[in-house]
């Protein structure tokens, strides 16, 4: 007879606020989008970039997932469809994208509480610890608790978004425009840089797959939930965007100085520290959403005999993968001293071959087996498909050529995460070396 708390399961609308701060957490982070592109680029980049990058990837992971709706998601599918070692593939570059991506929002929590507590900085290492940590002791009660804290603080981040926007259209004199679209002057790398900016705001929609046995109604969930999440993400993002144009902030102001300046700039110091509370919010609910998918694919990977044992072990009380959990919050811990923009070009490059890997599982899977029962099933053959998921891979190649052809540091960032890629080989012949029988599956 299973426990009480391995009855329990997230509801849609709790869904809907975990995948927005896994895929968003609001437009904290967009910042540097302006500063990249300028005002002529920025949007046209902000709306094709999704279209592209975004779209491809929710129908990929609404087939595969309506499939195999198991906890684990992507690592599965992809163990499925293309065998155990472009699983392991799989799971072992999403664990090392998330551990780069985890550590960047203890360290934005710190940039936006530093608003109004300047002093807040001095002890950066020990709140970002502590952010760490809390979540950590959040995610090992569960998933339901998780589901409603993201749900608590999707208010507290859109609260502030809402006020923003009414407040701009309010407080703006004469016609409204939009400038007029252009690429005019805009370097490769600059081109490059902002869309892994848009890419990385944008990512992750295949990481709330891997707790879908911990979902009511799996498959429906999923469809409505994305659908939701997808059309608040693009709203948000072009409002705020547009806004920051029509208020003539310095571009480099607002990138350095996030959403704070720009509300200051709108309304005052009272709005700057509203913003900051969002961003605050933002962090933190991003941090809880993430680590609880990542959590998930260890687990399922050392019951596969591909990691330690011990990472498979469930709480007693609370049914969920409490060693897991500690042992992404301890990497975490040591990574928090990476820049941000050395993070973001790391995890969107680590990310992308990871994706890769999906929507060749989708493609197999068409082949292999088209019979099997697909509850959603994206509206193309295997030839418009290949087209389809041509975009995101053209985008990834675009963005990663503009990185490496930008400053120094951006190159060593691109070529750090080439090589995090080439290490899943190297510990998968570690794996096999001391497990041989695994060259047979």
């Amino acid at each position: 007879m299973p426990s009480k708390a391995a009855l329990k399961k997230i509801r849609p609308i709790q869904l809907v606020a975990v995948i927005f701060f896994t895929v968003s957490g609001g437009p904290y982070g967009l910042e540097p989008l302006l500063s990249y592109a300028g005002d002529h680029a920025a949007l046209i980049i902000l709306l094709l970039t999704p279209l592209f990058w975004d779209v491809p990837a929710i129908f990929t992971v609404l087939e595969l997932n309506s499939m195999m709706p198991v906890t684990g998601g992507y690592y599965k599918w992809v163990k499925y469809a293309l065998g155990t070692r472009w699983g392991f593939y799989e799971g072992w570059w999403t664990w090392l994208y998330t551990f780069v991506d985890l550590a960047i929002y203890p360290v934005l929590f710190v940039m936006y509480a530093s608003f109004f507590f300047p002093e807040l900085a001095q002890y950066k290492t020990q709140v970002c610890l502590l952010i760490i940590w809390s979540s950590a002791g959040l995610n090992i009660l569960g998933i339901v608790p998780v589901g409603k804290v993201s749900l608590f603080l999707s208010a507290v981040v859109l609260a502030p978004v809402v006020i923003l926007i009414v407040l701009a259209f309010h407080h703006h004199a004469g016609a409204l425009s939009i400038p007029a679209p252009s690429f005019k002057g805009l370097t490769f790398p600059s081109f490059g840089m902002a869309l892994y900016t848009v890419m990385w705001n944008c990512l992750g929609w295949d990481n709330v797959t891997t707790y879908a046995e911990e979902v009511e109604q799996p498959v429906r969930s999923y469809m409505t939930s994305m659908a939701i999440a997808f059309v608040l993400v693009m709203v948000v993002y072009l409002f705020i965007t547009w806004v920051a144009q029509q208020s003539g902030i310095n571009h480099q102001k607002f990138s350095d100085e996030g959403m704070p300046a720009l509300g200051v700039l709108i309304a005052g110091h009272w709005l700057g520290v509203v913003m900051a509370v969002g961003g605050m919010a933002s962090s933190l609910g991003i941090y809880a959403a993430v680590l609880l998918s990542v959590s998930r694919v260890p687990h399922v990977m050392a019951e596969d005999g591909l990691l330690p044992k011990g990472l498979n072990r469930l709480h007693r009380k609370f049914n969920t993968p409490y060693i897991s959990i500690i042992i992404c919050s301890l990497v975490v811990s040591v990574m928090i001293l990476w820049t941000f923009a050395d993070l973001l070009i790391i995890d969107v490059t680590v990310y992308g071959a990871g994706l890769s890997l999906e929507y060749i599982s989708l493609i197999k899977l068409r082949l292999k087996e088209p019979l099997k029962p697909r509850p959603f099933k994206i509206p193309l053959n295997i030839t418009g498909l290949c087209i389809v998921i041509a975009l995101p891979f053209i985008v990834y190649s675009v963005a990663l050529g503009g990185a490496l052809s930008s400053t120094p540091k951006a190159l060593m960032a691109a070529v750090f995460a080439i090589a995090a890629l080439a290490s899943a080989e190297l510990v998968w012949q570690i794996i096999l070396w001391n497990k041989p029988e695994l060259k047979r599956k």
